[in-house]
């Protein structure tokens, strides 16, 4: 017997519903690139908590987001060229991860919308016209390396009370250390400290700052540059040499032997970065989204690296140590 128009037509809307027919149906789903630049971090941790706040978000590698990583490590002078290729790849969000990075993507365009993870000085680096209002193509996340420096150094006197005389690392192209010294000027005579300004050549090149410490006589060290790994493991092996203090601003150099650090927690701000990508992506302009500050703060201690220098770490402060590294 020969079907009919009516079992025919049945028989074509199954195949039409069946499974096989629907995974061959082709994705309307939009596919988001964004596209991530890095001066100075890995595609490890921190960066990998932006992954984690993408997808807690709903944005699904080989879904619905295709990531293009660009890696600078520790090479300044390629990010330009990084941030340009980011550019003509057309990616939807440019996120970065200092604010080296975020000024080579500001300079490759005008367009893309650029979020920033981490800034020290967003305003003072020339990246937004101010943090309630940013204007142009950027905003984020910027850090308060000046408002904290103070309490870094308090935090350092209390930990270590016998040091008296400080050798501060700074970097005279970065914006915020002209503020940072003055910052630390005024609170000088309350903390009982003096201090020493000491410049670098660049985050790869300390230049001759490890002598000056020597001829300044400094008996700690006070670290706000951010270094090369390069650089960054010979400033350690000199404190260690030294037998010196020292205070980071990150605490993946007291991880790495330094002594002690006061820091946002940048695996926070990684996943903060990926709350405004999420914005922009739905609509939202940079240039409405108010720059935000961090509001958590990390106390380190490499317990390991004390007993190293044979300092004994004053109690108090170590009572109030976020992260103890034994």
């Amino acid at each position: 017997m020969r079907p009919s128009g009516l079992a025919l037509a049945l028989a074509a809307s199954l195949v039409l519903m069946s499974p096989t027919a629907a995974v061959a149906q082709p994705s309307t789903e939009k596919v988001w690139h964004v596209g991530v630049l890095t001066a100075n971090y890995k595609p490890d941790a921190p960066p990998r908590a932006f992954q984690e706040g993408l997808r807690s978000l709903g944005y699904i590698e080989g879904k619905n987001l295709v990531l293009e990583w660009r890696y600078a490590q520790g090479r300044d002078d390629r990010l330009p060229a990084l941030a340009a290729e980011l550019v003509r790849l057309n990616v939807d969000v440019l996120v970065t991860d200092i604010t080296l990075a975020a000024r080579a993507a500001k300079q490759a365009t005008s367009t893309i919308p650029i979020v920033m993870a981490t800034s020290a000085d967003a305003v003072g680096g020339g990246l937004v016209a101010s943090l309630a209002r940013p204007g142009g193509n950027v905003t984020g996340l910027s850090l308060l390396l000046v408002e904290t420096s103070v309490k870094r150094r308090q935090l350092l006197k209390e930990a270590v009370p016998k040091v008296s005389r400080v050798a501060v690392l700074w970097g005279p192209a970065t914006p915020f250390h002209q503020a940072m010294l003055k910052e630390i000027d005024a609170a000088a005579p309350s903390l009982r400290l003096q201090h020493f300004a000491v410049a670098v050549k660049g985050r790869a090149d300390l230049g001759d700052a490890l002598s000056e410490i020597v001829r300044g006589r400094g008996d700690a060290l006070f670290v706000s540059q951010v270094l090369s790994p390069a650089a960054r493991r010979q400033l350690i092996d000199f404190a260690a040499k030294k037998r010196l203090p020292s205070m980071f601003n990150n605490t993946e150099l007291v991880t790495d032997g330094g002594l002690m650090s006061y820091a946002p927690d940048f695996s926070e701000m990684f996943r903060g970065a990926a709350t405004y990508a999420d914005k922009i992506l739905k609509g939202a302009k940079p240039a409405d989204l108010p720059v935000e500050q961090p509001t958590k703060f990390l106390l380190t201690i490499n317990l390991k690296t004390a007993k190293a220098l044979r300092l004994p770490i004053s109690p108090s402060v170590l009572g109030r140590a976020d992260e103890v590294i034994q």
